[in-house]
């Protein structure tokens, strides 16, 4: 028994031997000398390409202090202006009058149209027990209404209802003649309005005393103002 072990302790001595001096890498599968010189080299790809450079070189050379923004941009002092607004009559004279300091191409027209009201109107009344008893007349139908003063062609008067075009109008007094309304009628309460306003989108510093400078009849008591969205 003593022999056996002896044996066994002399076999594993060798096989150890011969492990660490590499005789048996490829058996075992692990290396006795681990990745060691000069087997890593053997394993470089195109070690010629590889170059060692100095700490200077490492460091990336110091990038120029961006240059600082002009103090005065025109482009950031530029500002969007407009005038009015002006009836159709009006526009020419004014646009002749900011022409003297920009040229026509860097002036919009913007034009805003608001439509004719048409109301359904009763009056006037000859007095003003009439009119009571028509309004007494109305809140008994459940018919509402509201006051209409000093209207152009019209008078003094009551509505029965606003519309944005006449025939709106004349279906609203279909309906009311259907519940006992018989004396009004349909009418014109205010035309439709055309309007101008002259924007300038860029106008300079410079540009702008100009404008502001402005005192002529043709720009109608108009003063220049920022630009509103639309």
């Amino acid at each position: 028994m003593l022999r056996l072990l002896v044996g066994a302790l002399v076999v594993a001595n060798a096989l150890f031997y011969g492990w660490s001096q590499g005789w048996l890498d490829q058996l075992v599968g692990v290396r006795a000398q681990g990745d060691r010189e000069p087997e890593r080299l053997a394993l470089q790809v195109e070690p010629q390409r590889v170059h060692v450079v100095g700490a200077s070189a490492r460091t990336p050379p110091s990038l120029p202090a961006p240059a600082s923004a002009p103090a005065h941009s025109p482009d950031r002092a530029a500002a969007c202006l407009e005038i009015g607004p002006f009836s159709p009559s009006q526009l020419a004279p004014a646009l002749a009058a900011l022409q003297a300091t920009l040229p026509a191409n860097r002036i919009d027209d913007i034009k805003l149209e608001k439509p004719a009201v048409w109301i359904i109107f009763m009056g006037p009344f000859p007095d003003e027990d009439a009119r009571q008893k028509k309004v007494d007349e109305l809140k008994r139908r459940r018919v509402a209404f509201e006051d209409i003063r000093q209207v152009p062609e019209l008078g003094d008067g009551l509505s029965l209802g606003r519309f944005g075009n006449r025939s709106a109008a004349e279906k609203a007094l279909a309906e009311l003649a259907n519940r006992g309304v018989h004396t009004a009628r349909v009418a014109q309460h205010a035309a439709a309005v055309l309007t101008h306003t002259l924007r300038m989108p860029e106008v300079a510093p410079d540009e702008q005393a100009q404008l502001a400078a402005l005192q002529t009849p043709a720009l109608a008591g108009r003063g220049l103002t920022n630009c509103t969205p639309y």
